[in-house]
Parts: C-alpha cells; structure tokens; sequence
C-alpha cells in the first residue's frame, strides 16, 4: 500500500491540481502561433524576392531615332575651278611735276572721274614765259645773222666769178654762213627747250580714270625733273577703271588641269566672277595672261583676267571670286554640305542600309556647286544617307529613316 501511494506526483506548493491541465493547452497555442508567425515571414521573404528581382530587372530600351534619307541628287555639271582674285588697275601713273614752281591751280575735286587730256594742275608760267621770250629773241638774231652770211656769199662768189673776188674769200663766207645756220639751229633748240618747260606747266590727264586725292595745295612750291634725275613732288595718281585687271594665282594642280583642258579643246578663256556681296555668277572676264614660271616659294603661278567695268563699280584692290571651267558637263553627285562628316584627314558620309542600321562611308569631295557638296568617289546613286538627325545617328546603331529631299539652290525660285 504505501508503494501504491509513492507511485503518486507530489503537488507542487502554491499549484493546484487543476492547473496542471491549462498547461498543456498553452503549449499547442505557443506552437500554433509560431507556425503562423513562420508562415507570414515565408510568404514576405518570398514577396521580397519577387519585388527585388523585378527592381533588378533592365530597363526598358529607348526609342530608335528617327533620321531623315535621301538618295544624292545627280546633276550634269562642267568641272570648274575655283580662286579668289583681287582687282588691279590697267593703267596706273603717279602724276609729278617736271618743271618747278609754284602751284596756282587745280581743276579737279578729290575721286572724279576724269577723261583724257583734262587740265589738272597749272605751275605758274610766267619763269617759264620769260626763257620762251628769250629763247625767241636769240632765234630771230640767228637766223638775221644766217641771211646776212648768205648774202654776203652770194656776192663774194658773184665777185670771184668777175675775178675781182678771191677764193679765201669766198670760203671765209661759206664758214660764216655754216656758222650762222648752226647758230639758228641752236636757237630753234633753245625755242623748244623753253616750249617744252612752259607746256609742262599745265599737267593733263594722260588717260581716263579716276583720280586720288591732291597730295600738294594751291600756292606750294614744287620740285619738278624732266627724267626724275633728281627729286620731284608728288601731286596725285591716276588709275583707269574701264576695263580692269582680276590677277589670282593657280596651284600646279589647278595650272595642270588648266592646261590639259585648254590643250584638249574643252574650254576657252571665259571665266565668271562674283564680287563679295553677291552670291551669282553674273559677271564675266577673259582670261588674257598666265606667266611663264612657278612660284617656288608658294607653288602657284600667277594669272590675270580682264573684266569689263561698265558700271564702274569694280575698283583696284577690291575682291571676287573666279570661276574656270575646265571641261565639259558631266554627271556628279550631290550631298548637303552638313551631310559630309570630317574624319581626321579623310570625309564620310553616314547611310542607312536595308536593316536600318547607319554604315559609314568615305568619300572623296569636291566644290560646292548649287549649295551642296559634290562627292568624286565612294557614294553609289542609290545609297540613302543620312541627310537630318545626323547627331543622333551612330555608326553600328539602327534608326528609323524616313524620306527627305534635297534641293539644288539654281531650282528654288
């Protein structure tokens, strides 16, 4: 009996019996919330991976760029050359005194045009005047003294014929008569010598132009020399302007074309020119020089046109561009200016292929004709470039083109 009642739990103190039961209610609660607990900590961990794979996912591509193509205008054009030239009078003469004296008058206003022969400038005559009246004098005493001699040897030899004059006599008045003759010829000099002091004294126009501003005034005394052997004064210059000279210089490669197309036949001397503020060709020349020797410090060689200047609008020292065809119309290709990218020493073009994606291509460029670039070498006539959204196009990348035009600037009215 007593093993009996050891086999018994002894109650713990302050618990009672009824306790012992709740307990074990409590753990399968415990047990249950850490299993929900578990399961919401599985279902956000799970929430998360999903939220984070879908935050490291790639954004989305950007749009493909929208470019503008064409394929290059062809145009039947003559090969030409292009210089810039620079305008030189024909006739140019510094105009200075050959006779000194003072300045009494001047018959022009500062940039007249005036014609051959005008009266410009006037020295005062009257030294000039006084040795004219001398040299007059001294003629008319010589050719007296010439008459007196010539009579005196009529009769001398009127005399020797009646042998009641002598031989020596009638050479000695043969001497007297070269004598005189020899004086009046150097009267007739001296009378020119001063006609020729006094004309110059009156300074013309020696031919039409326009004239410079007068370097010395009214009452100056100037310095004149009839071969400048000795210092002289400045009074003005002269240019003609009807025609005028164009001088430009060709590179050795540009002579060589020149001269292969003039050998061939192809062109003639005609060129065009455009002055700094025109954008046509209106005006003409005649090519009429091209020196017989290269520069060999620059490699050029000097040319020369004349241009008619009806107008009078052209003036030496003035600007214009010269054009030179060298051949005959041939067919080119055509690019906008903007279209031809610079790569290092070489150009290209940026096309779009059938794939839309852009292909570089290099080219071999020439003039401008037209407002665009023409291209030698290295584009087909049915490559589509590039022509607008060039920054946005790459090399390698594709592009959605869509059609553009390109305009010559002869056709836009």
């Amino acid at each position: 009996m007593e093993n009996k009642k050891n086999d018994h739990a002894v109650p713990v103190e302050g618990a009672s019996t009824k306790d012992q039961p709740q307990t074990k209610k409590g753990k399968g609660r415990v047990w249950a919330g850490s299993a929900t607990l578990l399961a919401i900590v599985a279902v956000s961990a799970v929430a998360f991976h999903l939220t984070d794979s879908s935050a490291r996912s790639e954004p989305p591509a950007p749009p493909v760029p929208s470019v503008a193509v064409s394929e290059p205008l062809q145009r039947n054009l003559a090969p030409r050359l292009d210089f810039l030239g620079q305008f030189s009078a024909v006739q140019k003469v510094e105009l200075r005194a050959q006779v000194g004296g003072t300045l009494t008058e001047i018959h022009f206003k500062d940039g007249d045009i005036v014609h051959k022969g005008d009266l410009l400038f006037v020295i005062d005559p009257v030294p000039y005047e006084i040795k004219m009246s001398e040299a007059t004098a001294q003629l008319a005493s010589a050719k007296a003294r010439f008459d007196l001699a010539t009579q005196e040897l009529t009769r001398a030899q009127m005399l020797k014929s009646t042998d009641a004059g002598t031989t020596e006599n009638v050479e000695q008045r043969v001497a007297d008569k070269q004598a005189a003759q020899a004086a009046v010829d150097a009267a007739k000099a001296s009378v020119r010598d001063a006609r020729f002091d006094l004309d110059r004294c009156r300074i013309s126009a020696p031919f039409t132009g326009r004239i410079g501003t007068h370097l010395v005034s009214v009452g100056n005394l100037v310095a004149g020399s009839r071969g400048a052997s000795s210092p002289t004064t400045l009074l003005t210059t002269l240019v003609s302007i009807d025609p005028i000279y164009l001088d430009f210089d060709m590179s050795e490669q540009d002579y060589l074309t020149y001269m292969r197309s003039r050998t061939d036949g192809n062109i003639g001397n005609d060129i065009k020119l455009s002055l700094s503020d025109e954008k046509d060709f209106t005006r003409q020349g005649t090519l009429n020089f091209v020196d017989n020797s290269l520069d060999r410090s620059s490699g050029t060689i000097h040319a020369r046109a004349i241009v008619p200047n009806k107008d009078l609008l052209l003036t030496p020292g003035g600007f214009a561009r010269v054009r030179l065809s060298v051949s005959n119309p041939q067919p080119a290709l055509l690019v906008p200016d903007a279209a031809v990218l610079a790569d290092q020493s070489d150009h290209i073009v940026l096309t779009v292929g059938s794939n839309n994606v852009v292909t570089p291509k290099r080219v071999e460029v020439g003039g401008l004709r037209g407002g665009l670039r023409v291209v030698r070498s290295g584009l087909v006539s049915t490559d589509k470039i590039i022509i607008d959204g060039i920054p946005s196009a790459s090399p390698g990348s594709k592009v959605s083109p869509h059609a553009g035009s390109i305009q010559f600037e002869a056709d836009k009215g």
